[in-house]
């Protein structure tokens, strides 16, 4: 038996911030506009008396905020520090600061993308708050909580294998340079090197683990976490259903957390003729591993095996336009969805699907380029198979974060990412977006707030 494997940024509004005068003024502060203090004024300041003010402290080119409130420029060369001090000694300011800069409430990496202004949020769509899952505030939310990314949680990704090393002909990814890889196994070549003749699980891999912040390509959902690569396809993106098993079990038994699955068997297969796959997926549950997979891309009311087995996280695929995707699978055992870019399904009485952005744009990943496999660069992809791998990439983000506490078991970690989705279609669950869109930020916030640090 063989597998069917199709292969496969909104950012938050950004706020200003003031900062009170009994905040102290130090020389290594938060970021702040040169040459520029904020002073509000006592309520009945006149504007002669504003005027003697900024004469004595060296101030001047009021902007103003509000009826007392004025952003004003250091004229005199002093620095801000100092001019704020001065400021605050004189009688009529009740307060005086330096004008602050906010960022976007998200952590936002530095990584280039393609090399338009934007970096990775100009490609990485399905990253961002308004039509993917909200990558920046989950980030932040591990920041705060003082483990970045997925770090100590271990990512099974059972694909064409994973560019995770320089050997022989092979090149490990470069946006794989800080990634953590635990030992893998080649089911296909049965060999211990699981290494990618296709570029899908490169890709794969990529979203759940690139290495972030690096200056290089794209950023990965759950990075820091760590990838076990287990190659159970060939170069053409096919397995046989034994091999497959062998790999579920490998994963299970090695102690990842997560494993995803980002390929199909066709809808027409049934139960009783993968019933290996089946009890492979039963150990894994017992082996407390959260499975994930694609629900498939014949965009039927049907969920494709191994995604519709009972103990597997069926993921559908939505587009920028946060429409259910023309070719994503759905109908009874359909659990959530999250990006996979493509065509909008006809669904014109969904109030949630409307244009965002650029409609019908897939997902980028960073992979083979070129048809060889050495060399590496972005390239698009469509479908469920890369819907799941967010689901997976977020389920090590809120096993890292700790919301749900040591050790938690798949199932809670299941209705944690379906409790925390946003409803999308028919108001509640529904048979085409099941609990909803994925949201990473919702999953991985804080049930209570976090003392100050």
């Amino acid at each position: 038996m063989q597998t069917k494997l199709t292969p496969l940024l909104v950012l938050a509004s950004t706020a200003a911030a003031i900062l009170i005068a009994a905040l102290p003024v130090t020389a290594n502060a938060q970021p702040a506009v040169p040459g520029e203090v904020v002073v509000k004024y006592d309520d009945g300041t006149s504007r002669d008396q504003r005027a003697a003010v900024q004469a004595a402290t060296g101030t001047g080119n009021p902007e103003p905020i509000s009826r007392q409130s004025r952003v004003l420029r250091v004229r005199d060369g002093e620095s801000v520090a100092e001019t704020v001090r001065e400021l605050r000694r004189r009688g009529v300011v009740e307060y005086a600061a330096p004008n602050v800069v906010a960022r976007a409430a998200g952590f936002v990496p530095n990584d280039p993308g393609g090399g338009g202004p934007g970096g990775w949020r100009d490609v990485q769509w399905n990253f961002l708050a308004e039509a993917g899952v909200n990558a920046p505030d989950a980030w932040q939310n591990l920041r705060a909580r003082g483990g970045p990314g997925g770090k100590g949680v271990t990512v099974a990704v059972l694909d064409t294998g994973v560019a995770s090393a320089d050997r022989g002909r092979f090149r490990r990814s470069p946006d794989f340079a800080g990634t953590r890889f635990a030992s893998g196994y080649d089911f296909v070549a049965r060999d211990p090197f699981p290494d990618d003749q296709n570029g899908h699980g490169t890709f794969v891999a990529g979203l759940i683990a690139a290495t972030t912040d690096n200056g290089i390509a794209l950023t990965g959902l759950a990075y820091r976490s760590t990838i076990m690569p287990v190659r159970v396809l060939d170069s053409r993106g096919e397995g046989e259903a034994a091999v497959i098993e062998a790999g579920i079990r490998y994963a299970a038994r090695r102690g990842a957390q997560v494993i995803n699955l980002s390929l199909e068997f066709g809808t027409l297969v049934r139960a009783v003729e993968i019933p290996g796959i089946l009890d492979a997926l039963r150990y894994a549950a017992r082996k407390g591993a959260f499975v994930v997979a694609a629900s498939g891309n014949e965009g039927e009311q049907t969920i494709a095996y191994p995604a519709r087995a009972a103990r597997v996280v069926a993921v559908g695929a939505t587009t920028e336009d946060r429409c259910l995707a023309d070719y994503s699978n759905g109908g009874r055992g359909i659990d959530l969805v999250a990006p996979g870019g493509g065509l909008d399904a006809e669904l014109s009485s969904d109030p949630n699907c409307q244009s965002l952005g650029s409609s019908e744009r897939p997902i980028t990943g960073n992979t083979y380029k070129g048809g060889t496999r050495r060399r590496f660069g972005l390239r698009t992809e469509e479908g469920t198979s890369m819907s799941s791998p967010h689901v997976a990439a977020t389920a090590a983000l809120v096993i890292a974060s700790g919301v749900l506490g040591p050790n938690p078991s798949p199932r809670a970690v299941e209705e944690h990412l379906k409790a925390t989705a946003r409803d999308l279609g028919p108001p509640g669950f529904d048979d085409r977006y099941g609990a909803g869109l994925l949201d990473a930020a919702a999953a991985t916030a804080s049930p209570n707030p976090l003392p100050p640090s």
